[in-house]
């Protein structure tokens, strides 16, 4: 911003250059005009070396943040990798049958032991009931055989 400095600093040898009176009533003004224009050069100075300030403080804090991120997910990792992992979640899954909706073909996860107990249950999507029975699709016996032959 010595810029600024430089342009007021040129004006007011200017100013001695053309020996304006400081007694008249433009000297008066000219000379007021170029002492707050030097008022104005070194406010903007100072609020532009609080802008640098800042945007170092800014710079340092992103940096912290970075390591706070990094070390938090350091954490995580070794907190959650002995709570879940993939292997307990596929034989969890190994639980559950999937299920298509007679109404609107939505695929539902059911717990095995539902269908066991040829239990029922609602289908999230279009809240038809679906019944579970060993009863054979096609002929409405339990256990028949026509039905083994499709496979």
């Amino acid at each position: 911003m010595s810029y600024m400095h430089e342009r007021v600093s040129y004006l007011k040898g200017l100013a001695d250059g053309m020996e304006v009176d400081k007694e008249t009533k433009e000297g008066k003004l000219l000379l007021q005009i170029i002492d707050i224009l030097e008022d104005f050069a070194e406010e903007v100075e100072e609020i532009y070396d609080e802008l640098d300030d800042l945007g170092d403080a800014i710079v340092e804090l992103d940096d912290y943040v970075d390591s706070i991120d990094e070390d938090l997910s350091d954490l995580e990792d070794e907190f959650y990798e002995d709570d879940f992992e993939a292997d307990e979640f596929d034989s969890e899954m190994d639980d559950y049958e999937e299920v298509e909706c007679p109404e609107c073909g939505e695929i539902i996860y059911v717990d095995g032991s539902l269908i066991d107990k040829e239990d029922e249950i609602q289908c999230p999507s279009c809240g038809v009931i679906i019944e579970f029975t060993d009863d054979c699709e096609c002929c409405g016996e339990e256990d028949c055989e026509c039905c083994e032959d499709e496979n």
